[in-house]
């Protein structure tokens, strides 16, 4: 991508302000928000897998709206939001205090993400898909669609095979995008004179693109009455790019704000980590089919998973430990979690239907935290095997590539001189 940044032209953007290097500490708040979000995702589809359904309607295994609203509280926003914000930080680096080497070029940027995502997601498609299609050709199509990401645009198959990978889909379709239009935004950028113009093109750009899915969502709602069931226009990056609009924002924001501006006292994190946390549960606790809450559900979370990334990422240097609920996020038990958490998204629910398949789980509503219990601690069993024969294998791979994108030399050869 650096190669398509174009020579200065105009007055040089302002010289970078020192940055505190990433802490382990903010290093691992954010793997604690993982492992939390993963557990959470968990105890979600265990609790949706324990639903009833008769003449009368849907009966939950509890019956406490509020309960359902914190079990039911979707945190999928919150690693989109996460996740463009991590990878959208080199280009907001870039575009307003011309970080121009902390931006990887396209293909190595496109080939670190493969190799984090691909051989683990392959790998489990493969075989769900095998066991479920014994003989063939079985449901070519499912699997076609699953290896191509292109799952999420169709309504019957978007949950088959592995359900909650509809979300990769639109993962791999933002890698695609910030590919595209970072570099573009370094460019443009580089023509302006100011830091404020700089920030305020980053930041206009954001907007549209947080905009333009609510636009979508309205349109779709209110103008051509498609119901919520109809999971490709909802679910699809048209509707759902709003997340990582959210989390680009939130590493243009904190950009701009620089090492030392902007930053909470410990108090004021705590108090805006709670009215965002009471914002996700009242959004929760009020949706309902059709309603606005439902409808605008996840743009709205996203402001508010980000309002809560800011207050954990954002504290003055010496208050850090002065916040009290970052001690669970910084928690050992916590960030192995975190560590482990892709791999127990992709593999927590065939787990959990094979385990319901084998009589392992108790089959009346009543049993549902027993459920909990054995999901959790079967899936995180599978996931930690995951991680350490599948995930750190394939990351590895990463040594292939060096810092300009071309083939690592591992044997350079060697003159001797006689």
């Amino acid at each position: 991508m650096t190669s398509l940044i174009a020579p200065e032209t105009t007055a040089p953007p302002r010289a970078p302000e020192h940055r505190e290097p990433p802490t382990r500490g903010r290093a691992l708040e954010l793997q604690g928000f993982r492992g939390l979000a993963a557990l959470s995702t968990v105890v979600f589809h265990v609790w949706q897998q324990y639903y009833t359904y008769d003449a009368a309607g849907a009966h939950p295994p509890v019956d406490s709206p509020y309960v359902g609203a914190l079990l039911s509280l979707e945190v999928i926003d919150l690693f989109f939001v996460m996740s463009a914000y991590l990878l959208t930080l080199s280009y907001a680096r870039a575009a307003i205090d011309g970080e121009e080497g902390s931006v990887r070029p396209g293909r190595v940027f496109l080939f670190r993400r493969a190799i984090r995502i691909l051989p683990l997601y392959f790998l489990a498609v493969l075989l769900v898909w095998s066991t479920r299609n014994p003989t063939l050709p079985g449901d070519w199509r499912d699997l076609v669609e699953h290896l191509t990401f292109t799952h999420v645009l169709d309504r019957e198959r978007i949950f088959y095979t592995l359900g909650p990978t509809w979300s990769l889909s639109l993962e791999v379709a933002f890698y695609l995008v910030l590919v595209a239009l970072g570099p573009l935004a370094v460019r443009a950028c580089r023509g302006l004179r100011t830091r404020r113009a700089r920030v305020a093109l980053c930041a206009s750009g954001c907007a549209v693109l947080f905009a333009l899915p609510l636009g979508w969502i309205s349109w779709a709602h209110y103008v051509l009455d498609v119901p919520h069931t109809d999971w490709p226009v909802y679910f699809g990056p048209q509707a759902r790019f709003g997340g990582f609009a959210a989390g680009m924002a939130l590493a243009v924001l904190l950009t701009a704000l620089g090492d030392d501006r902007g930053r909470l006292r410990a108090r004021w994190s705590t108090a805006l980590s709670v009215v965002s946390l009471a914002g996700l549960l009242t959004l929760s606790y009020l949706c309902a089919p059709e309603n606005a809450a439902q409808t605008f559900y996840h743009p709205i979370a996203a402001v508010l998973w980000s309002a809560l990334l800011y207050a954990t990422l954002h504290v003055r240097h010496r208050e850090r430990q002065r916040v009290r609920w970052h001690g669970l996020l910084r928690a050992r038990w916590v960030t192995a979690v975190g560590l482990v958490s892709y791999s127990l998204y992709i593999w927590h629910e065939p787990v959990m239907l094979q385990l319901g398949k084998s009589g392992l789980l108790p089959s009346a509503q009543a049993g549902f935290p027993v459920a909990v219990l054995v999901v959790v601690l079967v899936a995180l069993a599978v996931g930690a095997a995951s991680y350490w024969c599948v995930e750190y294998p394939a990351s590895l791979l990463g040594r292939a590539k060096d810092g300009t994108g071309g083939a690592r030399e591992f044997y350079p050869e060697t003159t001797t001189t006689r």
